[in-house]
């Protein structure tokens, strides 16, 4: 497996992020902790040393059943954790944003986890009430006490990232290196925003949900969220269930059958292929095993347009409207195709 550099830092992550949510079974699903230890090494002896997790998580399980199975060589893990969300209701100060709920949330991630520091702790969502200079004080706080070495956004519009990270460069905290947003086939929307800016601050990006709670592996097509076995969509998901994500689904399937993979193989490869890492979950060894295979796949330009043809999101304004010909012309003096440097493919030529 190779490895890459996680944003505009030296931190070296593999292609595929190992995602968590699924180890420890409080919530009435997910992996059983041995289980859960078949499939984290299945994924560490394939190469693989970038773990998400978060406090949340199973109610904490998660954490606790990762402690046991990093402690054998902590430093070999890239070890992500997220703050921000509680499933309190009587406790306003135990969600948010804000330096108190940071500092509690992590020292008890540190406890659960058994490590004295978290390689990579994101935050979780933003919560619109805790000031942008409170949260990215409090963080770099963090960071300069030794418990976290490297920060990351989760789930928040572009311009509140690339408001924290201008500040923090000015004043000398530590930025941001990393932004997590659900992406696949059938959500597209952060390429409107969130895609563009974070190339343009160099983030690593990183995606949750990359085959649509299991949309594009093919599972519900024609089930109208009836699933058997265990393959019923929840209630929190069946928003997904509609026919545009069943037409993408289906030519999934079609490209995964004239490749000789597997739909979810060819949906990761897409992700991939779109510069960002995918987290992948499993309940099941075999499931694992074959997210792994996805790093084998590279889908040909005839593919990706057939999926790009169905998926593709509008931008929607000012991106469609700076793109037009007619506004071009003018932006540019009608010379856009003699000014060297050019490299949009979005811009006329």
């Amino acid at each position: 497996m190779d490895y890459s550099l996680f944003g505009p830092s030296g931190l070296r992550v593999s292609p595929l992020c190992l995602g968590t949510m699924t180890f420890g079974t409080d919530w009435g699903w997910g992996s059983s902790e041995e289980d859960s230890k078949k499939i984290f090494e299945a994924y560490i002896e394939a190469g693989g040393n970038f773990v998400d997790t978060a406090d949340v998580y199973t109610e904490g399980s998660s954490e606790r059943i990762l402690a046991d199975l990093i402690a054998a060589d902590r430093d070999y893990m890239v070890l992500a954790t997220k703050y921000s969300l509680s499933n309190t209701t009587h406790n306003p100060n135990k969600s948010g944003n804000h330096r108190k709920n940071l500092v509690q949330s992590v020292e008890a991630s540190l406890r659960r986890l058994k490590t004295d520091y978290i390689d990579l702790l994101w935050v979780h969502a933003y919560d619109y009430l805790t000031p942008v200079e409170e949260m990215m004080r409090a963080l770099d706080d963090l960071v300069r006490a030794g418990k976290v070495l490297y920060i990351g956004q989760s789930d928040a519009p572009a311009w509140i990232i690339a408001q924290a990270n201008t500040l923090a460069q000015a004043r000398g905290w530590t930025s941001f290196i990393g932004n997590q947003f659900e992406y696949n086939l059938t959500e597209r929307s952060p390429e409107r925003d969130l895609l563009p800016m974070s190339k343009a601050f160099s983030l690593g990006t990183v995606a949750w949900s990359p085959l649509a709670a299991g949309i594009l592996t093919g599972k519900y097509i024609g089930k109208q969220n009836k699933g058997e076995d265990g393959d019923r969509m929840d209630g929190s998901n069946s928003y997904r269930f509609n026919a545009r994500n069943q037409k993408i689904a289906q030519e999934v399937v079609k490209i995964a059958d004239e490749v000789g993979t597997s739909p979810a193989q060819v949906s990761l490869a897409w992700i991939r292929q779109q510069g960002v890492i995918p987290i992948i979950g499993a309940r099941k060894l075999e499931q694992l095993k074959d997210n792994m295979q996805s790093l084998e796949v590279k889908l040909e330009e005839a593919h990706l347009q057939r999926l790009d043809r169905l998926s593709q999101v509008d931008l929607g304004f000012p991106h469609d409207f700076v793109l037009r010909e007619g506004a071009q012309k003018m932006i540019y003096g009608g010379m856009v195709n003699q000014i060297k440097g050019n490299k949009n493919p979005n811009l006329k030529r």
